[in-house]
């Protein structure tokens, strides 16, 4: 009985099914997944030994996690508006995600301004610490993330985004999308664990 082989094609596009960049970035998102991990694991263990002051969060982390769960759908709708070459949707929708990400950064520095009003600074009680440490190195990836942002945003005005050229937006995605789970769970976590 004769088996017909796979044709080239299928065989290669079975290969390149992840693109080399999607992958690094997979591999970037695994090894950041590891270092909060280790973040809340250290927090909980280091709650345990007591010494620990008990504080409300600030209310800012709720305006902070609205901010970026509609960012989200805003980087979805330019990429909807990519995929059907809608050149001035997806510039606005980029542009609204990244303002939305500035906003979150506003939002997470109101919240530091809240948490010295109730006198929890970076350095005394590991409580107030670990909740520095958290959210800023968090912080900080969301910085990266607007500036990929703006770089895509650049390269629509470009016209180098389009239906035919996403894989950069759509690496983009993968780490804004990781970003806004990893802040609702960090989120999540602090909430409970104060």
């Amino acid at each position: 009985m004769n088996r017909s082989m796979p044709s080239g094609s299928s065989v290669n596009s079975a290969r390149s099914a992840v693109h080399p960049r999607e992958f690094l970035m997979w591999g970037f998102l695994v090894s950041v997944f590891m270092l909060f991990a280790g973040l809340t694991s250290a927090f909980i263990v280091r709650r345990a030994d007591g010494n620990w002051l008990q504080f409300e969060l600030p209310q800012a982390f709720a305006i902070s996690t609205l901010l970026v769960v509609i960012s989200t759908v805003t980087l979805e709708l330019a990429r909807k508006a990519a995929r059907r070459n809608e050149f001035s949707a997806l510039r606005a929708w980029l542009l609204a995600t990244a303002v939305l990400g500035m906003a979150f950064l506003a939002s997470q520095f109101y919240a530091y301004l809240q948490l010295t009003g109730q006198g929890i600074f970076l350095v005394g009680n590991p409580s107030g610490s670990f909740l520095y440490v958290i959210s800023g190195v968090h912080a900080l990836h969301i910085v990266a993330a607007v500036l990929a942002v703006l770089v895509t945003l650049y390269r629509a005005y470009r016209w180098e985004v389009h239906s035919k050229s996403l894989l950069g937006l759509r690496i983009l995605a993968i780490f804004w999308h990781f970003l806004t789970i990893l802040w609702l769970y960090l989120y999540t976590f602090l909430w409970w664990m104060h």
